[in-house]
């Protein structure tokens, strides 16, 4: 983390399990990265939910790596779980926290449980947002 981004609890908002509530980024630029899924590089998803995430990181580092940036420059995230079971979303939220992508779970994050996503059988999805090193 350098002093272009700047991560905020304010006081008075409940605790976090590792996120901040508000990030802010000094003048630069942002690049808006797509939805990140669980497939491989023939189209296929794995049934699994952890070989989910675990897929769903390689493909966020590919991204990251393609605009030169890396998980500390996230600045917002997004996680889509398929699932209403708040023990399912807090179990992907600590995967994804462990992975390599950690960092970019310290920075303003929501974790959302929904009906369903874009391809058959997919569970997880990871929506970013990165503020561009100079």
């Amino acid at each position: 983390m350098t002093d272009r981004i700047v991560r905020l609890n304010p006081a008075g908002l409940h605790a976090t399990p590792g996120y901040h509530h508000v990030t802010v980024v000094e003048a630069g630029r942002t690049a808006y990265l797509a939805g990140q899924c669980p497939l491989d590089a023939a189209g296929d998803v794995p049934p699994d939910l952890d070989a989910q995430v675990d897929l769903v990181v390689a493909n966020s580092q590919r991204v990251l790596s393609a605009v030169a940036a890396g998980p500390a420059d996230v600045v917002k995230s997004v996680v889509y779980v398929v699932s209403a079971d708040r023990a399912v979303l807090a179990g992907v939220w600590e995967r994804f926290s462990r992975s390599a992508l950690g960092p970019a779970f310290t920075t303003a994050s929501t974790l959302l449980g929904v009906a369903q996503l874009g391809y058959a059988g997919q569970l997880v999805e990871l929506d970013l947002t990165v503020a561009l090193p100079a």
